[in-house]
């Protein structure tokens, strides 16, 4: 018997199944400060000690990105090694800060699957919940995986498909964030005077700047959330399949376009909840990434006099500025340079 782990295929998953993940992670400095240097994040509570105490936090989080990439990292072997894509996320919730010298683990439970029409592979729901060393969950989430079949010739089974959410509950959100001390919210350092009553729902924000994906950068990225899977670093493999290189790992292209998004919403602080995402296309070296948001509603938190919530549709382009906010043409398909559509709660500072 192979002592190898070559990763689970489309009939492997059982609905109900739960599978605890390899490889718990403690979180340091290090890490935040290489995240920072990887995506140039610039929002102050995750940036500044001083700043984050001055609010009411402990000492500043470690960007909520990075949290959700280290959960994400966990499942690849057992959920995603034999994936063709990951197609999208929904009911995401940051449930607590994470500091450094916690240790995140991560266990997930299949929630559905149903077989494709070609009979070669299959798509797989999965939710995955973060855990630090002392039981506190600090992030839940559900993604679903088109995962390869092991034989085409196999029986499909009985198709599960799980209803989710097309938004949280705004009045589920905050638990990450303790009660914050406003009156020390120094719009000066945080980058900006836009606070969440200054933003209309309709509103969209072009975020001007583009970076550059370099291909040592994004496998740097991939191995410090520990993700195993080879389309992002296998280019002897991925030289044959149907683009001819390796892909940047999608939570790549959400965290670039999350830290463009400062210029326009520099307040928008923390990551509360994903309402869903889409990788719409894929993402390859020397792609340049540009960034739009609209605000789609916002939402007073009870018992929170302190924030309020922004909905967010955060959109990517490659090698496309945003001026024009491209999306989806007459047809509701998406543009060519489009590669991520995501949709998200933000808090902001009132």
């Amino acid at each position: 018997m192979s002592k190898t782990n070559r990763g689970n295929f489309f009939e492997d998953f059982k609905v109900g199944q739960v599978i605890r993940h390899a490889t718990p992670r403690t979180v340091t400095s290090g890490d935040q400060a290489l995240y920072t240097a990887l995506y140039g994040s610039r929002f102050a509570v995750q940036s500044s000690d001083a700043f984050a105490k001055s609010l009411g936090y402990s000492h500043a989080p470690v960007d909520d990105l990075l949290t959700f990439h280290i959960v994400f990292g966990k499942t690849v072997p057992d959920i995603s090694l034999n994936a063709v894509a990951n197609l999208g996320y929904a009911g995401g919730r940051f449930l607590a800060p994470v500091f450094p010298g916690d240790t995140i683990s991560t266990v997930s439970e299949v929630i559905g699957k149903k077989e494709n029409s070609n009979g070669k592979t299959g798509v797989v729901y999965v939710r995955s919940t973060g855990y630090t060393e002392n039981g506190t969950e600090v992030l839940d989430y559900v993604r679903w995986v088109m995962v390869n079949k092991r034989v085409a010739a196999n029986p499909a089974p009985e198709p599960v498909v799980p209803e989710l959410p097309s938004a949280l509950d705004p009045q589920s959100l905050g638990t990450a964030v303790p009660l914050l001390d406003t009156a020390n919210w120094d719009n000066d350092l945080a980058g900006s005077e836009y606070r969440f009553d200054d933003y209309e729902i309709g509103e969209k924000i072009d975020h001007v700047d583009g970076m550059t994906v370099e291909e040592a950068e994004h496998q740097l990225a991939t191995r410090l959330y520990q993700n195993t899977a080879k389309v992002h670093f296998n280019q002897h493999t991925e030289a044959h399949n149907r683009f001819g290189h390796r892909l940047v790992y999608g939570g790549h292209v959400i965290s670039i376009a999350r830290a463009l998004s400062f210029n326009g919403l520099a307040n928008a602080f923390h990551i509360a909840g994903i309402n869903g995402g889409r990788h719409v296309g894929p993402l390859a070296a020397g792609d340049t990434v540009y960034a739009w948001s609209e605000v789609l509603d916002k939402a007073d938190i009870d018992g929170r006099s302190d924030i309020g919530a922004l909905r967010l549709r955060l959109v990517a382009t490659k090698n496309r500025t945003c001026h024009d906010f491209p999306g989806q043409d007459h047809e509701d398909n998406y543009l060519p340079e489009v590669v991520l559509d995501f949709d998200y709660w933000a808090l902001m500072p009132k």
